[in-house]
């Protein structure tokens, strides 16, 4: 699953890399002034959503695992690669900022990418969240609790990913953090997280370099990825865990800034820094 994954991303950056015209429209500015590129991104979500369509021939009972994934990775990258291409033409004069700023918008009548893509990842993480929770069977109540967590789950990682996804390598390397101690497992957590340590790794190399960016398409889809693998584990512990971490850090955000803390913190600093231009 590793190297399908990486495969597809590489083929997916390469494809872009090689074709006419798309070095203009993908070009983008990062934090240092550098011209990076956001085929990157598209590289990862094609890695991503190929690591869950893979799942349903790797697996023996695949297809709600498989399925979720597909539909949580596609519609977080959809909706990342929609705000990256609009970059704020449609939020008005004063672009919103985090998922305040968005809801403050949106309670003003007015709709932005951002309150877009919270509608998209949802619904793609609660579908997701349905399928991995209708595999595990229970009773009604059950199965709808579970749904719900998953979903969380899914979606608190996809957004997680995007808010850490400020310099180069970060979000890539949370990923592989995350996602090694889940190799230990079995099933489709451990396949799913087999395919984002693949999807990152494939992207890490140019975008530690800054050449290339995850940009919200790449961020939002490997983050549905890992939080597929975190929502497919059969702990309901470690699932709860998972949703109450990406969760509080994704509402910390909105008053705390990740950098800020990451510097400030020797060992996250050295993380962060590591194989960074």
């Amino acid at each position: 699953m590793t190297l399908v994954a990486a495969g597809a991303t590489w083929a997916g950056n390469l494809a872009l890399a090689l074709a006419p015209g798309a070095a203009r429209h993908l070009g983008r500015v990062n934090f240092h002034g550098r011209t990076v590129s956001l085929r990157g991104g598209l590289g990862a979500a094609a890695g991503a959503v190929t690591a869950g369509a893979r799942l349903g021939r790797a697996c023996a009972a695949p297809a709600r695992p498989a399925l979720a994934a597909v539909v949580a990775t596609a519609a977080a990258g959809g909706a990342g690669l929609l705000d990256d291409l609009d970059q704020g033409a449609h939020d008005g004069p004063s672009p919103a900022k985090g998922l305040h700023g968005h809801l403050r918008a949106l309670a003003r009548g007015r709709v932005t990418t951002g309150v877009v893509k919270v509608a998209v990842i949802g619904s793609g993480a609660l579908v997701g969240g349905v399928l991995l929770a209708r595999g595990r069977g229970g009773g009604l109540v059950a199965t709808a609790v579970d749904a719900a967590g998953s979903a969380v789950v899914i979606a608190s990682w996809a957004n997680l990913l995007n808010l850490l996804d400020l310099r180069p390598g970060r979000a890539a390397k949370a990923a592989v953090v995350v996602c090694l101690p889940l190799l230990a497992g079995g099933g489709a957590s451990r396949l799913l997280a087999s395919g984002a340590l693949g999807t990152a790794a494939a992207t890490l190399p140019e975008d530690l370099m800054e050449r290339t960016m995850l940009g919200d398409t790449g961020a939002n889809a490997l983050g549905a990825l890992v939080g597929t693998a975190l929502a497919a584990h059969p702990s309901h512990l470690l699932r709860a865990v998972a949703a109450g971490t990406a969760t509080t850090l994704v509402l910390a955000s909105e008053r705390v800034s990740f950098t800020q803390v990451i510097e400030s913190t020797p060992l996250l600093d050295a993380l962060d820094r590591c194989g960074r231009l």
